[in-house]
């Protein structure tokens, strides 16, 4: 009792201080979707589908996460053993069927064990660089010692004939059990208590270490996000001073979700392993940055709840720079098994060096003057926006006007920039051919504020928003085709929480129906495609089958080795396509991919990656057109129809 009474003390006041740190977090509801979330706690946490993302990872910590879950039982059972030889939990404890369950999952967690060992040891991937490794050790060790215990303890009892369930049922423990020779009662007694002494030491050394997720993980799934997951949360400037929050500039401004975040942190290093910019020699490392904010809020966590002076996270547990590098693509949060959301941790601290330090990358403070003074990042006029249009006569709504069936929200690049419009164009040539009623906004149309919010400006894009959703209610507009995911994640994830509740669909989602309805009939090719998967489309809304069918009705399509949700960014979110950037170029990693298709044609269905990968298809010389999918759909239908 007094060992159990120590160790419940020492994991007890730990478990309070980090309640007391969590509960000291900024305010966050996720109370949303509770069917969602149990749905989340079924398959993440007790299906593990995230880590069977790869398989021998996956199934050795499967392995040792259901062992344990059906093991949990057997420490009530020492508990009371070690107190009173005749003591078990009722009915339980004589069980057959459950002893055998018990050996068979002792081995499927020593079977665990082994495997991640080999993986640590000898394959020693990548992604752990960084990761504290000797802590791990540690504690596969004690989880060897647990069931190692446990089965010496099973053994010895048979062996003493104590077992209150059938012996023949344990197979392990009883073909171990004739190997004991005298001294069985004495044995029983060393192995009963070693096996509770192990175990209670875990536990105190359990909130103490990176091992914490064990208890922390499955709440931070719980409250991980179920729908809309590109969406970012809004700021609020309607509040008291002191009760505002621009970003986090030290861990006394984390949200409690971003608190629970880093103490979940596994160190496993797959966000890392995914990261774009980890592999093009940027500094930023998903893993190192939570590891590094989830260290300073600890040792900081006493000086917060007694209202201390806390330092800055970027420059101490966060390197600057690495909070720049990040292009926001989502692939660190779709990997985490744990539903980390670092991409929100990286952007509340960029809000904090934007709106307080007036801190950002040089080269694209031309980027956010623009947006601020003329409504869209290329800093041009706009009464230009529908320039391009006006040949293909596009009916441009004006004010008092009746909204068309579809509003075509054109984006700021297919306006703006040369090699992005061909696919505006297009889509309107296919949506005209098809008998679609549509209109465009015109001059109307602002940048819906991605850039600014992505970079950090939150209070920019906030007035856009507001903007941008008053003229949309205003036009009566209910069904919203974008061709720039970018966009179509805004308007459709973000802008709900301005007043803004539309139907949004990306353009490829609107052709692949015209397609399937006979409305579209494109002559079938033979060139070989490759389609890049955007990530603000195929990971950030799951839009990835439509673009494909596009796709296969005019060529053969080649897939990348990276592709769907495990896509590879292009390098232009996170406003990078007006950032300088350092290291290997990302879109020139990506062409490289692209090229060893042996595909003729790169397909993308975003206009920054049009630029991007095109960008990076000149710079590397290769042979290869980038091209929108609806432009290729459009040259079909023109070979079907030449008039």
């Amino acid at each position: 009792m007094a060992a159990l009474g120590v160790a419940g003390l020492l994991f007890g006041r730990r478990a309070l201080f980090l309640v007391r740190l969590v509960r000291a977090g900024k305010p966050l509801d996720r109370s949303d979707d509770i069917a969602g979330r149990v749905r989340n706690e079924a398959v993440i946490v007790l299906g593990q589908r995230k880590l069977f993302q790869r398989l021998v990872p996956g199934a050795m910590h499967a392995l040792i996460f259901w062992g344990f879950l059906v093991l949990f039982p057997t420490i009530a059972m020492a508990l009371l053993g070690a107190i009173d030889r005749d003591w078990t939990i009722p009915w339980l404890g004589s069980q057959g069927w459950f002893m055998l369950l018990v050996d068979v999952f002792v081995l499927a967690v020593l079977a665990g064990v082994v495997a991640a060992v080999w993986i640590r040891k000898v394959v020693r991937p990548a992604r752990f660089h960084g990761s504290r490794l000797r802590e791990a050790d540690f504690i596969l060790v004690l989880i060897a010692l647990v069931v190692l215990t446990l089965l010496g303890w099973h053994a010895t009892r048979i062996a003493a004939g104590l077992s209150e369930w059938p012996a023949q049922w344990s197979f392990l423990s009883n073909a171990i059990s004739h190997r004991v020779g005298g001294g069985a009662r004495v044995l029983e007694r060393v192995f009963v208590w070693a096996h509770v002494l192990v175990v209670l030491g875990f536990l105190a050394y359990l909130p103490h270490s990176k091992h914490l997720h064990i208890v922390t993980a499955a709440v931070n799934v719980f409250f991980g996000r179920t729908r809309r997951r590109g969406r970012l949360e809004p700021l609020r400037f309607d509040l008291p001073d002191d009760e505002l929050r621009f970003g986090a500039a030290t861990v006394g401004d984390l949200t409690w979700k971003e608190m629970v975040d880093t103490v979940s942190c596994t160190e496993c290093g797959r966000c890392q392993d995914v990261c774009p910019a980890y592999a093009t020699g940027k500094v930023l490392s998903p893993k190192l940055l939570i590891m590094g904010i989830r260290d300073q809020l600890l040792a900081e966590g006493p000086a917060l709840l007694a209202g201390g002076d806390l330092s800055p996270i970027v420059g101490n547990g966060v390197p600057e720079q690495s909070v720049w590098d990040c292009v926001t693509c989502g692939a660190c949060v779709h990997e985490c098994p744990v539903s980390i959301e670092h991409v929100d941790h990286i952007v509340d601290l960029r809000r904090n060096l934007v709106m307080l330090e007036s801190s950002f990358p040089q080269e694209s403070e031309s980027m956010l003057r623009d947006v601020e003074r003329v409504g869209n990042p290329w800093g041009k006029p706009q009464g230009d926006r529908a320039q391009w249009a006006e040949e293909l006569g596009v009916r441009v709504i004006d004010e008092g006007e009746p909204a068309p069936e579809i509003l075509y929200w054109v984006g700021c690049a297919a306006a703006y920039d040369e090699r992005a419009r061909q696919a505006a164009e297009s889509t309107v040539k296919l949506l005209q051919a098809a008998g679609v009623d549509f209109a465009i906004l015109g001059a109307r149309e602002a940048c819906t504020g991605d850039p600014a919010r992505r970079i950090g400006n939150e209070y920019v894009f906030q007035s856009y928003a507001e903007q941008n959703v008053a003229t949309l209610n205003g036009a009566g507009v209910t069904k919203i085709v974008a061709s720039c995911p970018h966009c179509l994640n805004t308007l459709g994830n973000e802008y709900g929480d301005f007043g803004g509740a539309y139907e949004v669909m990306h353009h490829t989602q609107l052709l692949a129906d015209l397609l399937r309805e006979g409305r579209l009939e494109p002559v079938p090719g033979e060139a070989k495609i490759t389609y890049h998967d955007s990530c603000y489309l195929a990971r950030h809304n799951d839009v990835r089958d439509e673009p494909r069918q596009l796709v296969a009705a005019v060529g053969e399509p080649v897939e990348m080795p990276r592709n769907r949700e495990r896509t590879f960014c292009c390098g232009a979110g996170g406003a990078h396509m007006w950032m300088e950037e350092r290291g290997s170029p990302i879109n020139e990693e990506r062409v490289r991919e692209a090229v060893e298709t042996g595909a003729e044609t790169l397909a993308v269905a975003c206009p920054f990656c049009t630029v991007m990968l095109d960008d990076g298809v000149r710079s590397l010389g290769k042979q290869l057109r980038v091209v929108d999918v609806s432009t290729l759909l459009a040259e079909s239908l023109e070979q079907r129809d030449p008039a």
